[in-house]
């Protein structure tokens, strides 16, 4: 709905008002006159109507409201949405918008999750690691940019699609993580944020099949695919290799796989297909003793060449560890945590404690999920840290 408000009205701000004023508007008349057919339609229209008429009260004082007012009034009587397709479209304009290259990717990023998804302003900073205050003021001034510089909000000519896509793709990519594994909270997962993602990866594949959105739609799903399996009916966090894999979605897990076979024929293979081949891997073991760790560390390497970076290095070290044994695995991890990097990164210093406990280094192990669970916000993750110390203390 904020959407296509923001297509009808021309600006952020003035449409994010008319909704809330749609809001307050339902849940003063919905209760007496009952619920209307299409609610959505409902508050589309309201709002629309609010944001006109507070023009023209605006016009006794500021001429030009009368006449943007009339304006909006005759545009968008002729561009109401009609149809599922239209608010498909409104939200594509949105996403390609927000990823103006006129903006700063970081601003990019960030107006796009709150904006498009709806993560908070906290949820944002976090990702970023960045300050809250610092994180809305970026978003802020993302809006004054689109404003003052007239972007406009369209879906780019198909000429111009390859070059905006990376962002979108990442912003995807980001929205999806955070859906998938939660930065902070009492769930491990929030399902609207990765359905959402996936719904918005399904968009871009039906409106630009390259071979990157194939590949990032293909790792959504084939991680989707696992997510009844992550957690017991009490919510405590299953790893990968105790999982149950009766419970891994398996339309979910063929979709994936026939879309990493697409993009991998297409010869065009980016960092989102080689994430998602590594995840049709594990995909293929029935049990976790079957997993082919030496194709997954080989696909690793090529990731590794493709976008170098301490998490892909230290996913690797794990994959490293699964194939040649732990101490193989640990001299990588200490390698990468030696060097300074992803010292606040908790699934590195996790990841060190599980190979140190597999190789009877109980002190070590100690040491490094305390500061796993100093640096860890959500609540799984906590409980199995603290189980695990409580293993070792025991």
């Amino acid at each position: 709905m904020l959407a296509t408000l923001i297509r009808l009205l021309g600006g952020f701000d003035r449409a994010e008002e008319a909704l809330h004023e749609a809001f307050a508007a339902a849940i003063e008349r919905w209760p007496r006159e009952g619920m209307p057919a299409n609610p959505r339609a409902w508050l589309i229209s309201t709002g629309r109507f609010k944001a006109i008429d507070a023009m023209r009260r605006r016009a006794r004082f500021d001429a030009s409201q009368a006449e943007l007012a009339e304006r909006l009034e005759a545009e968008t009587t002729r561009s109401m949405p009609d149809g599922a397709q239209d608010i498909e479209d409104d939200r594509l304009r949105l996403i390609f918008t927000c990823c103006h290259p006129a903006l700063t990717p970081d601003a990019q990023i960030a107006l796009t999750l709150r904006e498009v998804c709806g993560l908070t302003t906290e949820e944002i900073a976090r990702a970023f690691l960045t300050a809250p205050p610092t994180l809305a003021q970026r978003i802020v001034r993302a809006k004054a940019k689109i404003r003052d510089a007239r972007i406009p909000y369209e879906v780019p000519a198909l000429p111009e699609l390859p070059d905006r896509l990376d962002t979108v793709l990442h912003v995807t990519y980001l929205v999806f993580n955070e859906g998938y594994s939660a930065s902070s909270g009492g769930s491990l997962t929030r399902a609207d944020l990765s359905g959402e993602a996936i719904r918005l990866g399904r968009l871009l594949v039906e409106l630009l099949p390259e071979p990157e959105a194939l590949g990032l739609l293909a790792l959504m799903l084939l991680h989707e695919s696992r997510r009844s399996a992550r957690t017991s009916s009490s919510g405590e966090l299953i790893l990968l290799t105790d999982q149950d894999r009766s419970l891994w979605d398996r339309a979910l897990i063929a979709e994936g796989e026939a879309l990493v076979e697409r993009a991998l024929a297409s010869r065009r293979i980016g960092p989102y297909t080689l994430q998602a081949a590594i995840a049709a891997v594990h995909a293929e073991a029935s049990v976790a003793s079957a997993t082919d760790w030496t194709r997954i560390v080989g696909l690793y390497d090529v990731l590794m060449r493709a976008v170098p970076s301490p998490v892909v290095e230290l996913n690797r070290a794990v994959a490293v560890a699964m194939r040649d044994g732990p101490l193989a695995g640990l001299a990588l991890v200490d390698t990468i945590l030696s060097r300074g990097d992803l010292a606040d990164y908790p699934l590195a210093h996790s990841a060190r404690a599980e190979l140190c406990r597999r190789l009877g280094k109980t002190g070590d192990a100690r040491a490094s999920y305390e500061r796993a669970l100093g640096l860890t916000r959500q609540e799984p993750q906590r409980r199995f840290l603290e189980r695990r110390l409580t293993e070792l203390r025991d």
